[in-house]
């Protein structure tokens, strides 16, 4: 009768790390493995597979944890800056941190490559995002194995084809209720349409319908086995809601640091065609999320926050300038990496605003 040992097995007698062994399984280069529940067995015969992260053979090329999705107002172009920005006292006085409005998770990520904290919360107002969240979290395999067939199915259609197929998944999206049964496939359809529609844009109409068109592209990678385990071995212990960001007060105390990256503030009038959610953020829910931002700092959080600066087309627009005037406001320089016309696309300024 054949033998398994488990993944933390695996990890000793290859002197590797459990999370590695987790990854090899989940993109299916260790022979003969299986799932029993939610746990990987590996046949106990089974050998250590070649390291495929080498760089010429020398030193192995570790990749980060990037966002799963393409997202409009994302801060992979700004991460150098924002933990530039951080507060001293992370991972001692420091001991908590809570994203409301994560999106597709950058800077979340990049903290928990780096630092280590006790509790931490995420959470947005959209709630098919979140459940993506949950399913990478708390489904990774099933997940991926949904992915897959996904990707196999569009890449081997044809241009004409792959239009047809990527409206009807579409549809299905729109259609299909999100329940505990649907919830992985659900998560899958999101990731396919975000990486096979135009631009990679999320947008929803007022009924909430998803809505952006077809991208064109020829093939997708939307199956990355270890990316998203890594992604799901982050989130563990990490508490994900799908609610409006005042929920953030019950877990926010002095020991914690939150980052606001809200939906920005159109610069323009025609710049604002992005919603992330039926409801848009108006200049009224900019000035609430501000007096939120205040009482959180008033009980001695840590906040920092993102937003446009309209300074970039009004110079005498002071809007942001006088709702964070007692707190500290920077102008960093950031690329817009979506937008509907390519020439609006390249280096502007956005705002960091932070009580500390």
């Amino acid at each position: 009768m054949l033998q398994y040992m488990s993944c933390r097995d695996a990890a000793e007698r290859w002197n590797i790390s459990q999370r590695r062994v987790s990854v090899l399984c989940a993109e299916n280069r260790i022979q003969g493995v299986a799932m029993l529940g939610n746990m990987w067995i590996i046949p106990i015969t089974a050998e250590k597979p070649v390291d495929a992260r080498k760089n010429n053979g020398t030193k192995p090329v570790v990749e980060k944890a990037h966002p799963f999705v393409k997202w409009a107002g994302g801060k992979t172009q700004l991460l150098d800056v924002l933990k530039c920005n951080l507060p001293s006292g992370i991972g001692t006085s420091i001991t908590k941190y809570a994203e409301p409005f994560v999106g597709g998770g950058a800077f979340l990520f990049s903290l928990l490559e780096d630092y280590r904290f006790e509790e931490i919360y995420i959470s947005d107002n959209n709630k098919e995002l979140m459940n993506v969240y949950q399913m990478i979290r708390d489904n990774c395999v099933e997940l991926l194995y949904a992915l897959d067939i996904l990707q196999n199915e569009y890449n081997g259609l044809s241009i004409e084809l792959q239009e047809r197929f990527y409206y009807e998944k579409r549809e299905e999206f729109n259609t299909i209720e999100l329940t505990e049964g649907t919830s992985v496939r659900k998560a899958s359809l999101f990731i396919f349409l975000n990486k096979s529609c135009f631009n990679g844009l999320y947008r929803v109409n007022k009924k909430g319908k998803y809505n952006v068109p077809f991208g064109k592209h020829k093939s997708i990678s939307i199956c990355d086995g270890e990316n998203l385990t890594k992604i799901s071995a982050m989130l563990q212990n990490v508490e994900i809601k799908s609610c409006d960001y005042h929920d953030v007060v019950r877990f926010a105390d002095s020991s914690s640091l939150v980052y606001f990256d809200p939906p920005y503030r159109p610069l323009n009038v025609t710049s604002g065609f992005t919603s992330y959610t039926e409801n848009d953020f108006s200049d009224k829910d900019q000035i609430e999320l501000a007096e939120f931002y205040k009482e959180l700092s008033s009980k001695g959080v840590k906040v920092m926050l993102s937003n446009s600066d309209p300074k970039n087309t009004n110079e005498n627009d002071n809007f942001f300038d006088d709702l964070y005037a007692d707190f500290n406001i920077s102008r960093v320089e950031a690329s817009r990496m979506i937008n509907s016309k390519g020439s609006s696309r390249g280096k502007i300024k956005e705002l960091l605003i932070k009580n500390f």
